[in-house]
């Protein structure tokens, strides 16, 4: 197998037309695969709008089961044009039990495998504790016929620790599906303190790991239906870190784009030789990260 991997990813704007949304995406898909990309990504929740703004049990209504019609859907696009696709989807697990899930579609447009958004964020409007439970499949790569892919998801980004232990168990590079954009009571420099920080944890990731990381974030505003905030405005800025940290790209702030670029897996086995952070790792003294604090 080759150590060079095209990968492709859809950043896109999303309204409450749930089937423009899939078109967007699909035809996102199609576009990445005509330019040669052999995995492509798309953003967090792209089927809809980000209906996590407020808590109304009538959005609950999105929600598929996995298998369902969405994953119907996706595999098929992955089926279509060959290639290893990464979605993220809302799950009815059961009545009253729901999940944040990214779902991986081989090439032939089988499920590769699935992921369960760990960390749930519960802030001014993003409530979604309100509707996912966490997951409870763990930090555990999914392997494709393109490598072992370290599927996280959004608030996931936020944590040293989902993304080493994806990187312990193998992962090849790590993945984001993400939602995340300014709230319009912030103040620009709140803003701009807010997205540097995302943009620093997660090349901060790629160093840690050394690993390639990609984020996919949606773009464009989205209004409160509730009316009780001005909404969100999705900052875009989907981008593609090597295992340096280095920012291999950077997508638009406010324009949708389908983005075709090559990685170099190998780069991960250069870089561990001379950064060795996994060989100097003081496992026998981390036992105290099991606690929620030290006292």
């Amino acid at each position: 197998m080759s150590n060079l991997l095209k990968i492709g990813f859809v950043q896109q704007s999303c309204s409450s037309d749930k089937q423009a949304n899939i078109q967007k995406s699909l035809a996102g898909i199609a576009d990445c695969a005509a330019r040669g990309a052999q995995l492509v990504i798309l953003q967090e929740l792209h089927c809809g709008i980000y209906f996590c703004q407020a808590e109304e049990t009538a959005m609950f209504d999105l929600a598929e089961p996995i298998p369902g019609p969405d994953t119907a859907v996706f595999s098929a696009a992955a089926k279509q044009h060959g290639v290893v696709l990464v979605t993220s989807l809302f799950e009815k697990r059961a009545p009253g039990l729901y999940h944040n899930t990214a779902v991986v579609f081989e090439k032939d447009g089988s499920i590769a495998g699935k992921y369960r958004k760990m960390h749930i964020p519960d802030d001014p409007a993003y409530y979604e504790k309100f509707y996912f439970t966490p997951g409870d499949l763990g930090f555990e790569p999914i392997q494709t016929s393109v490598g072992r892919l370290g599927v996280l998801v959004c608030w996931d980004q936020w944590y040293p620790e989902a993304a080493r232990l994806m990187a312990l168990a193998g992962a090849e590079l790590l993945i984001y599906p993400t939602a995340i954009g300014w709230e319009s009571s912030d103040p620009l420099e709140e803003k701009e303190r807010q997205h540097g920080a995302w943009f620093t944890i997660q090349r901060g990731h790629a160093v840690a790991n050394g690993l390639p990381v990609v984020a996919v974030n949606r773009v464009g505003h989205e209004p409160d239906w509730t009316g009780v905030t001005g909404g969100i405005q999705f900052w875009g800025q989907s981008f593609v870190a090597g295992p340096q940290g280095e920012v291999l790209h950077l997508a638009s702030p406010d324009k949708e784009e389908n983005v075709v670029l090559e990685i170099d897996k190998q780069r991960t086995e250069d870089v561990r030789r001379i950064w060795p952070f996994f060989r100097d790792r003081r496992i026998d003294f981390y036992g105290d990260l099991m606690k929620r604090y030290r006292d």
